[in-house]
């Protein structure tokens, strides 16, 4: 159980019960993350926004999107957000071996170049807090610019919706089984 309570409509002040509706509406439901930050519905609703964006609109190939947004997630080992996005990676042609190498930790081993070269600009973002020269380099010339601040973007709100998720100690609902192999809360 998470360590707050999900927020449901009629828990918000009215004048700000818009982000409630502007969340379920894009998003079908109000769950994971956005449970917890509608706590703070001003937040709830600037996010999500940039997110409608980054998850529905962004320049990046779904596979490209989901990649990183898998690596995000297992580098945060945000059980919640892996689990939520593995089956959306396999719907957008992520390959079910590089799945399980993130997943396992044995990437980029087992990755085709452009792959590895998400999952290294995504862990050296996240790890190094810099991404070395060569590797922005080459992120530039298969990408180009716009779809390379997409990525980094992506980034961003991935952890950061990762963050949320694991200081509230956010879990997959019990009737989904969990995909990352670690203890949990």
């Amino acid at each position: 159980m998470a360590r707050l309570p999900d927020v449901k409509r009629e828990d918000i002040a009215p004048d700000m019960q818009y982000a409630y509706d502007e969340i379920a509406g894009s998003r079908g439901a109000v769950r994971g993350p956005f449970a917890m930050l509608l706590h703070s519905p001003d937040v709830a609703a600037r996010i999500a926004h940039a997110g409608a964006y980054i998850r529905f609109e962004t320049t990046l190939e779904g596979a490209v999107r989901e990649l990183a947004i898998l690596t995000v997630a297992r580098h945060w080992d945000c059980q919640y957000e892996y689990t939520a996005h593995q089956p959306i990676a396999e719907r957008e042609g992520v390959r079910p071996e590089t799945i399980a190498a993130v997943c396992d930790r044995t990437a980029p081993a087992g990755l085709d170049e452009h792959e590895a070269l998400v999952f290294t600009y995504v862990n050296e973002l996240l790890a190094k807090k810099r991404v070395p020269q060569a590797t922005f380099d080459a992120m530039r010339a298969w990408l180009g610019d716009r779809s390379l601040i997409d990525l980094s973007a992506t980034i961003g709100y991935y952890s950061m919706l990762a963050c949320v998720l694991d200081a509230c100690a956010v879990v997959p609902e019990a009737d989904i089984t969990p995909l990352l192999p670690h203890a949990g809360y």
